[in-house]
């Protein structure tokens, strides 16, 4: 009996055994299948992926291809078209065809028009606003494709019925390289509608450059209620500002329209007036800031930017051919600093300067594609750094003391190393870079581009951090970018007449693509294009510059305006912070710098 029931207990489990390893081997099998149809199935998604990044490459160079094709066709019309005209002498002029979409916006070749200051009716787009209704027509012929200027080596006649640009070139004639170039000189530098939509003034032609040779120039920008004459010097008549008639009375609500304010109707503990310049406060907030103007520091030629030194005690400003340094206290002219081995025909404009940390040396980027680095001191060039092949327009120097940031129309952002002289970070783009700035800590480079769009790279590695556009970026080309003295948060300025805060994220990206960061205010007021931004040093307040000839302070928390200043008589391109607080500087296209002092306001007891 025993043996039975011990043969028993040894049968009975071996066939449970088996079904369980077999069970479990069935369930390893399946587990393998489903883990190799994921693995199939991400691959396929991966591939995917590439096909799609694949195609989208191949879109752009498309696209690209057929917009350079376009381009050439463009010039070869109009080459054919203006041989017709010129050896017929029998075909009328006509109206301009419009231009290619995204090409540029408003009048062509204002900044020749500034820069050649041409008198009489050969200056391009620097007619007034006309006075009345003009018919179609009319308004087709003053206000031809906003088409830029071929490179300065290439010698062709001027069009019929089109005023020529910077060197007397005609405007059609451009190729792709050049279009994100000029359209950064066609607005920075453009007299625009001012307070009150007062004419743009009439600057004069800036000494000291001879002037380049110039083909004859086409009919005339039409000027209605104007004589032909010599352009006026924007600096004159100093003791008055000319005011158009007063407009219908202040509506209930005003917002940050402060330009759409008569000065004669806003109380006067809400205005402030001097000589030549006024300022204006916000009706529908508390009057926190008192301005006034501490000096004017006159220049020869247009003034493309300002910049203070770190300790505060001197401003640079940048102006043709020369960068100029002055005593912040006395408002006296230190040095200027000039290359004077740089061929002395024609212009070459000074577009950014800055200050190295410890004040000894200071950075000029300039339309030949050179940055030098001047030591101040002595008067002489420490370095110069090439690699560029379009205009520099922007500069920042690290506070370390070590890097420069520039960027170009070349489609680059490149860092620079000061002890080394060599450039150690490369970033291309689609589109030409306007503007760019360094973080306060040095960690992050920032870039603002005609493609509407700011990027944010981490500084030691050129690894895209942040892409700031979207539906709630602009709506145009970004001219001017600053970090906030924290570093975590950007400003920039468009053409979309709008200012801008982001919050940074400052993170890795993750696996979905480049984090955006977030659009957390809107500035809106001004009445043109916004062409250069800045914060204080305590981050109180944010400032702009405008082609409306106006500077404005904005309380970043709540986007409200502060204060309209109107101190200039032509575009504000560059404005400036002493990083000590205090005080503000100007430069603009009616060849004046200026100083400011802001403070607290303390309301006078009655």
């Amino acid at each position: 009996m025993s043996g039975m029931y011990n043969a028993h207990r040894g049968m009975v489990p071996q066939p449970r055994v088996n079904d369980l390893f077999d069970q479990l081997r069935q369930e390893y099998e399946a587990q393998q299948t489903r883990i190799a149809e994921y693995e199939h199935k991400l691959q396929q998604q991966l591939q995917e992926i590439e096909a799609v990044r694949q195609n989208v490459f191949n879109l752009e160079n498309i696209h690209s291809s057929i917009k350079q094709k376009y381009e050439e066709e463009i010039a070869r019309l109009n080459r054919e078209l203006e041989s017709r005209n010129v050896h017929g002498h029998a075909a009328a002029p006509q109206p301009p065809q419009p231009a290619p979409p995204s090409i540029g916006h408003g009048p062509r070749d204002l900044f020749g028009g500034i820069m050649s200051g041409q008198g009489g009716q050969g200056g391009p787009g620097l007619a007034p606003p006309q006075q009345q209704q003009p018919s179609q027509q009319d308004q087709q012929q003053s206000q031809p494709p906003h088409i830029p200027p071929p490179p300065s080596n290439i010698q062709l006649p001027p069009s019929q019925g089109q005023q020529p640009g910077p060197g007397g070139y005609s405007q059609p004639f451009m190729n792709g390289e050049n279009r994100a170039v000029q359209r950064l000189v066609d607005v920075r530098l453009t007299p625009g509608v001012g307070y009150n939509n007062q004419p743009p003034p009439q600057p004069i032609a800036s000494p000291g450059a001879k002037p380049r040779a110039r083909p004859p120039p086409g009919p005339g920008t039409p000027q209605q209620g104007n004589p032909p004459g010599p352009y006026q010097d924007p600096r004159g008549s100093p003791n008055n500002i000319t005011r158009p008639t007063p407009p219908p009375p202040i509506p209930a609500a005003v917002s940050n329209n402060l330009a759409d304010i008569d000065p004669e109707r806003v109380p006067a503990s809400q205005r402030k007036e001097g000589n030549d310049w006024f300022a204006i406060f916000n009706p529908r907030v508390p009057r926190q800031l008192d301005v006034d103007l501490v000096h004017t520091l006159d220049h020869h030629s247009v003034v493309c930017c300002v910049r203070f030194s770190a300790d505060g005690k001197y401003v640079a400003t940048g102006c043709n051919r020369s960068a100029q340094i002055f005593d912040v206290s006395t408002g006296q002219k230190v040095t200027t600093l000039q290359d004077d081995s740089v061929d002395r025909d024609g212009d070459l404009y000074i577009r950014s300067v800055c200050f190295s940390p410890d004040g000894r040396f200071l950075a000029t980027g300039a339309e030949d594609k050179q940055i030098r680095v001047w030591d101040i001191a002595n008067r002489v060039i420490k370095h110069t750094f090439i690699g560029h092949e379009q205009d520099i327009y922007s500069l920042d120097f690290a506070r370390n003391g070590r890097h420069i940031a520039s960027g170009s129309g070349d489609r680059t952002v490149r860092v620079w190393d000061i002890e080394s002289g060599q450039n150690v970070l490369t970033l291309s783009i689609e589109d030409g870079v306007t503007t760019v700035a360094i973080s306060p800590d040095g960690k992050l480079v920032a870039a603002g581009s005609l493609d509407k769009s700011v990027r944010v790279w981490d500084a030691h590695t050129g690894y895209l951090i942040e892409r700031l556009e979207g539906p709630d970026g602009h709506r145009d080309s970004v001219y001017s970018v600053a970090f906030s003295p924290n570093g975590r948060e950007l400003v920039s300025g468009s053409l979309d007449k709008t200012i801008k805060m982001w919050e940074l994220q400052r993170g890795v990206p993750s696996i979905s693509g480049t984090p955006r960061g977030k659009c957390i205010k809107t500035f809106e007021g001004h009445k043109d294009f916004v062409l250069s931004v800045a914060l204080t040093p305590d981050g109180r307040w944010v400032l702009s510059g405008s082609k409306d000839r106006g500077v404005q302070f904005w309380d970043p928390q709540s986007a409200n305006v502060q204060l309209m200043l109107q101190g200039h008589k032509n575009s504000v391109i560059s404005v400036a912070p002493s990083p000590i607080g205090g005080l503000f500087a100007t430069g603009s296209g009616d060849m004046r710098a200026r100083i400011w002092s802001y403070e607290t306001y303390h309301q006078r007891p009655l």
